[in-house]
């Protein structure tokens, strides 16, 4: 990682919360297997490991809501 992505991740530290998968769960209102399931088809909100954990930048969360909300809807 460079300085640039450095200062990126410190500015978005200080702007934004770091969630945990449960707590992401409690967001978007469904079990935490599913955020899992998503996690591994890569289809969920982005996130990355911090040691064991998984964790979620409130943003992406919030983003990626939208992003569903905006998509075309099921018949």
């Amino acid at each position: 990682m460079n300085n640039k992505d450095n200062e990126r991740v410190a500015d978005r530290g200080r702007d934004d919360e770091l969630l945990t998968i449960g707590e992401v769960a409690d967001i978007v209102r469904v079990p935490i297997a599913t955020l899992r399931y998503w996690r591994h088809l890569g289809t969920g909100p982005r996130s990355f490991r911090v040691g064991r954990g998984v964790r979620y930048w409130h943003h992406e969360v919030t983003t990626w809501l939208q992003s569903q909300s905006d998509g075309p809807t099921a018949a």
